[in-house]
């Protein structure tokens, strides 16, 4: 039945509310009218007729249930049926809470978990008040506590009593034999009188005698539900059907198919297993064995490691083999099989040729290809944990990046040059550059900001602050010209060519160099413009040999004890930091292991200052690695094991910070979180960044 034009809705209520709402509704019986009689109407048809307004609806009855302690009224099981609001406005019906709409008088059926209230006939929502919400739990809490109490005395609560419908007059037809008896099996209190047939109607005829009359229809039982269920059901049925009409056909197919998929992807079907087998040699020997027994191998759990494990790895253990098995998949992100094609890779015979070189200035950067990365970190001492850092590393550094291609130092030193070029380091390092490589994208963009940032004299240090400007020109020039020597690309020979006339033009005369052009030198920042005039010389870069005379003549004025020790400037003590520093230099500029100054300094490093975790340097670990693994030897293997362990323990793991080092030492917080995770990745990419100067490796 549709409603009247007085509620502006224009919907339609389901026919189970209103049999549910009629014995409530309708006070009086219907008039029941023969559509043959000629008889004026009944007096109250006029009322019968009327359509039912809104306020007819959802009026409140009179009181018969239990009233709260606040005055609203409860009903349900035991409460009666009727309802009547409370001063705050919300009622129980049922088991539902109810309040009025605030735009139309309906009753809003409230979540009460939402504390939210929607209106079924006009669409209105509404959030609680902190005074409705306390309302409705204390009706709540009394509703229990009326039911525990009627459940202690024994009783049991009333059932709301059936709606009885309206009784139903089926219409008399012409041509009827015999007229229909009631609808309903209810007499009405006051029964309309029978209207006469209109004159000349043929009547109806009698009964037939020995049939008996047909019974009346009983309309179907209606469950008893309460009205605000009803039409809350209607409501949610109503919004299903708008929302499917206004949903593209292809978004509902989309959906359907994705449901399937999954119910799909659910099913698992069982296949048989690999029967137990054995693995033949394939090799010819004179020796006869005799067979034993067989042992099943589940080929599920066979995993082979391409790099050396942890001598302590207990690979039984599956959380430590799980371990393993993630950080051999980082560490497979950086190398590439020795066949891979790559058109910015020279043929690997060429490689192996290099590296086999008597020259040093030729091989030191052959290592650095990812077709022999293999080969070189197995024997150089590396292992999966550490390749696998390295990666981890490379791919927190890769986050850091800035839009523009630069990266940003997190600590107190300004200087972006500085950052760019720590962060691009350990890219080169990896054999990772602008043409070929995982990371072509950032090594790309971090090179093309260093170039428009160099100034025509070829100073790449523009906008560092405080003593940052020869170390963040030192590092730029160094990225420059490995970024050339592995590339071989043409674009990069002439700014590397004017960054390293920059170096040699900033040097003081007694062979120095320090924090600007011309200052009289320390040893510090000697090391990283020496550092960028042997990659110069290892691109073929024009380095004049008076330049590095001149260094080697300031490392005498600061040496100790017959060049086996070093300070930070003349007249400065010997410390461990400057005396790695200054001991790579003499490496770079000829010294060998038959000089005593630079075995009588490995010496005290190797017995006084191996590395710890207490104290952790990343700036000498990054200086003394290098010359420990130039010199070789126990020493080297002592330095490897123990600093490797270290770095690889203390790198992050989780969070936002995962892959990166945490700077601790007051040389490493000043630069932050870039400056220490480049030289950590640095340190543990000395397996492969620079070959030995001591010896040659064969890679076959």
């Amino acid at each position: 039945m549709p409603l009247s034009s007085d509620h502006n809705m224009g919907e339609w209520v389901p026919l189970e509310a209103w049999e549910a709402m009629g014995a409530s509704f309708l006070s009086e019986p219907v008039p029941v009218i023969s559509l043959h009689s000629n008889d004026p109407l009944p007096q109250n048809l006029e009322h019968a007729a009327a359509p039912l307004s809104a306020p007819a609806l959802f009026q409140t009855p009179r009181t018969n249930g239990h009233r709260s302690s606040s005055g609203a009224l409860m009903q349900g099981p035991g409460f009666g049926t009727s309802v009547e609001p409370a001063k705050s406005g919300i009622w129980l019906d049922g088991d539902v809470l109810m309040c009025p709409c605030p735009d139309c008088g309906a009753p809003m059926s409230i979540r009460l978990w939402l504390l939210v209230a929607d209106c079924w006939r006009c669409g209105t929502s509404i959030e609680l008040s902190e005074e409705q919400q306390r309302e409705a739990e204390r009706l709540l809490r009394e509703r229990e506590a009326h039911k525990r109490q009627r459940e202690r005395q024994g009783g049991q609560a009333a059932a709301p009593k059936p709606v009885v419908p309206p009784p139903v007059q089926s219409p008399v037809r012409q041509g009827d034999a015999r007229e229909s008896p009631p609808a309903s099996p209810v007499r009405a209190p006051q029964a309309a009188p029978s209207p006469r047939p209109p004159q000349g109607a043929v009547p109806p005829p009698p009964p037939v005698p020995g049939r008996a009359p047909t019974p009346p229809r009983t309309p179907p039982r209606v469950p008893a539900r309460s009205v605000s269920q009803t039409l809350h059901r209607a409501m949610m049925r109503r919004r299903l059907r708008a929302w499917l009409n206004v949903t593209p056909a292809w978004l509902v197919s989309l959906v359907v198919h994705l449901i399937l998929i999954v119910l799909l992807g659910l099913i698992t079907i069982d296949v048989p297993s690999d029967p137990p087998f054995i693995t033949l040699s394939n090799m010819v020997n004179r020796r006869v064995l005799e067979g034993d027994n067989v042992h099943p191998v589940d080929p599920e759990n066979e995993f082979a490691f391409d790099l050396p494990l942890p001598t302590e790895a207990d690979l039984k253990n599956s959380e430590i083999r799980e371990a393993l098995i993630r950080a051999d998949q980082d560490a497979r992100e950086l190398r590439l099989a020795e066949n891979a094609p790559d058109p910015f890779l020279p043929p690997i015979e060429n490689v192996k040729e290099r590296l086999r070189s008597s020259n040093f200035a030729e091989r030191t950067l052959a290592a650095r290809d990812p077709r022999v990365r293999t080969v070189l970190v197995t024997e150089e001492g590396g292992t999966t944990l550490t390749e696998a850092a390295v990666a981890r590393g490379l791919r927190w550094l890769a986050r850091q990046q800035k839009s523009d291609g630069r990266w940003v130092l997190d600590g107190a030193i300004k200087s972006d040059p500085a950052a760019t070029s720590l962060a691009l380091l350990p890219f080169l390092g990896a054999g990772q550059t602008h043409l070929t490589g995982r990371y072509q994208k950032e090594v790309g963009g971090g090179l093309r900001w260093l170039l428009a940032n160099q100034r025509p004299d070829g100073d790449l240090a523009a906008g560092s602050q405080g003593n940052s400007h020869m170390y963040a020109h030192g590092q730029a020039a160094i990225v420059l010209c490995e970024a050339f020597a592995i590339t071989g690309d043409e674009q990069l020979r002439g700014p590397a060519q004017k960054a390293i006339d920059f170096i040699v033009a900033a040097q003081h005369p007694e062979g120095g160099w320090r924090y600007s052009p011309g200052q009289a030198g320390d040893t510090s920042v000697l090391g990283w413009q020496l550092m960028a005039l042997q990659s110069a010389r290892a691109a073929k870069l024009d380095v004049p040999p008076a330049t590095l005379e001149n260094a080697s003549h300031y490392l005498d004025s600061v040496s100790h004890e017959d060049g086996a020790k070093y300070g930070y400037q003349r007249g400065s003590g010997p410390t461990q930091v400057m005396t790695a520093e200054a001991l790579l230099c003499r490496m770079y500029l000829g010294w060998t292991m038959d000089d005593y100054g630079l075995s009588q300094g490995v010496e005290w490093l190797s017995s006084d200052h191996l590395p710890s975790s207490s104290q952790n340097n990343f700036y000498y670990w990054y200086y003394g690695t290098q010359v420990f693994h130039h010199v070789g030897g126990l020493n080297w293997e002592k330095w490897n094991v123990r600093l490797r362990d270290i770095l690889v323990n203390t790198q992050e793991d989780l969070g936002e910070n995962a892959g990166s080092w945490r700077p601790e030492h007051h040389h490493d917080r000043p630069g932050g979180r870039i400056y220490a995770t480049s030289l950590a990745v640095c340190t543990l990419e000395v397996y492969y960044r620079h070959t030995p100067i001591f010896r040659q490796i064969d890679v076959d």
